[in-house]
Protein backbone atom coordinates (compact mmCIF):
# COMPACT_ATOMS: atom_id res chain seq x y z
CA UNK A 1 0.00 0.00 0.00
CA UNK A 2 1.32 3.44 -0.95
CA UNK A 3 1.71 6.26 1.50
CA UNK A 4 -1.23 8.66 1.52
CA UNK A 5 -0.30 12.15 0.31
CA UNK A 6 -2.13 15.45 0.04
CA UNK A 7 -4.40 15.82 -3.00
CA UNK A 8 -6.84 18.68 -2.73
CA UNK A 9 -8.00 21.08 -5.43
CA UNK A 10 -10.37 24.06 -5.66
CA UNK A 11 -11.48 25.94 -8.75
CA UNK A 12 -14.09 28.52 -9.68
CA UNK A 13 -15.50 28.71 -13.16
CA UNK A 14 -18.42 28.26 -15.50
CA UNK A 15 -20.11 24.87 -15.97
CA UNK A 16 -19.49 24.31 -19.67
CA UNK A 17 -20.68 20.71 -20.05
CA UNK A 18 -22.89 18.35 -18.07
CA UNK A 19 -23.12 14.80 -19.36
CA UNK A 20 -25.81 12.17 -19.01
CA UNK A 21 -26.32 10.49 -15.65
CA UNK A 22 -25.00 6.94 -15.54
CA UNK A 23 -24.87 4.44 -12.70
CA UNK A 24 -22.04 2.35 -11.27
CA UNK A 25 -22.54 -1.45 -11.12
CA UNK A 26 -23.61 -0.86 -7.49
CA UNK A 27 -26.31 1.60 -8.57
CA UNK A 28 -24.49 4.80 -7.48
CA UNK A 29 -25.16 7.82 -9.76
CA UNK A 30 -22.12 9.15 -11.65
CA UNK A 31 -22.05 12.30 -13.78
CA UNK A 32 -19.17 13.76 -15.80
CA UNK A 33 -18.85 17.34 -16.97
CA UNK A 34 -16.45 20.17 -17.69
CA UNK A 35 -15.69 23.50 -16.01
CA UNK A 36 -14.07 26.51 -17.73
CA UNK A 37 -11.88 28.80 -15.64
CA UNK A 38 -10.63 32.29 -16.48
CA UNK A 39 -8.67 34.51 -14.10
CA UNK A 40 -5.75 36.88 -13.76
CA UNK A 41 -2.93 35.52 -11.60
CA UNK A 42 0.45 36.86 -10.53
CA UNK A 43 3.49 34.79 -11.43
CA UNK A 44 7.04 35.94 -10.58
CA UNK A 45 5.59 39.37 -9.83
CA UNK A 46 3.97 39.71 -13.24
CA UNK A 47 0.27 39.50 -14.18
CA UNK A 48 -0.79 36.50 -16.22
CA UNK A 49 -4.14 35.65 -17.81
CA UNK A 50 -5.11 32.05 -17.10
CA UNK A 51 -7.71 30.12 -19.13
CA UNK A 52 -8.30 26.39 -18.86
CA UNK A 53 -10.89 23.65 -19.12
CA UNK A 54 -10.99 20.79 -16.65
CA UNK A 55 -13.00 17.61 -16.76
CA UNK A 56 -14.96 16.87 -13.59
CA UNK A 57 -16.86 13.89 -12.21
CA UNK A 58 -19.47 13.82 -9.47
CA UNK A 59 -20.66 10.70 -7.63
CA UNK A 60 -23.73 10.07 -5.45
CA UNK A 61 -25.56 13.15 -4.14
CA UNK A 62 -23.11 15.48 -5.89
CA UNK A 63 -24.01 13.84 -9.23
CA UNK A 64 -27.70 14.55 -8.57
CA UNK A 65 -26.88 18.20 -7.79
CA UNK A 66 -24.75 18.62 -10.88
CA UNK A 67 -27.48 17.04 -13.02
CA UNK A 68 -29.93 19.89 -12.25
CA UNK A 69 -27.36 22.71 -12.61
CA UNK A 70 -27.71 25.13 -15.51
CA UNK A 71 -25.01 25.22 -18.15
CA UNK A 72 -23.27 28.55 -17.81
CA UNK A 73 -23.71 28.62 -14.02
CA UNK A 74 -20.74 29.84 -12.02
CA UNK A 75 -19.58 27.37 -9.39
CA UNK A 76 -16.77 26.69 -6.93
CA UNK A 77 -15.76 23.03 -6.98
CA UNK A 78 -13.44 21.32 -4.53
CA UNK A 79 -12.20 17.77 -4.53
CA UNK A 80 -9.21 15.69 -5.58
CA UNK A 81 -7.47 15.03 -8.89
CA UNK A 82 -7.18 11.55 -10.39
CA UNK A 83 -6.21 10.15 -13.77
CA UNK A 84 -9.11 9.81 -16.22
CA UNK A 85 -8.32 6.12 -16.77
CA UNK A 86 -5.48 3.64 -16.89
CA UNK A 87 -4.88 4.62 -20.52
CA UNK A 88 -5.31 8.39 -20.16
CA UNK A 89 -3.33 10.11 -17.42
CA UNK A 90 -5.17 13.44 -18.00
CA UNK A 91 -6.42 14.84 -14.68
CA UNK A 92 -10.09 14.78 -13.73
CA UNK A 93 -11.47 16.63 -10.71
CA UNK A 94 -13.52 14.29 -8.50
CA UNK A 95 -15.96 16.64 -6.77
CA UNK A 96 -16.35 16.65 -2.98
CA UNK A 97 -18.06 20.06 -2.71
CA UNK A 98 -20.19 22.09 -5.13
CA UNK A 99 -21.04 25.70 -4.34
CA UNK A 100 -23.13 27.62 -6.88
CA UNK A 101 -22.05 31.26 -6.90
CA UNK A 102 -24.91 32.87 -8.84
CA UNK A 103 -28.26 32.25 -10.49
CA UNK A 104 -31.19 30.15 -9.31
CA UNK A 105 -28.93 27.75 -7.41
CA UNK A 106 -27.33 30.51 -5.30
CA UNK A 107 -26.65 29.32 -1.79
CA UNK A 108 -27.14 25.61 -2.54
CA UNK A 109 -24.15 23.52 -1.53
CA UNK A 110 -23.23 19.87 -1.40
CA UNK A 111 -20.30 18.49 0.52
CA UNK A 112 -19.03 15.34 2.14
CA UNK A 113 -19.52 17.03 5.52
CA UNK A 114 -23.29 17.33 5.04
Amino acid sequence: MQEQGRNSFEIEGVLAEIGQMRYSPGGVPVLAGRIEHRSRQTEAGLPRNVELELQVVAVGDKAKMLAVARLGSTARLTGFLAAKSLRSRMPVLHIDTIEFLEGTNHGIQASNEA
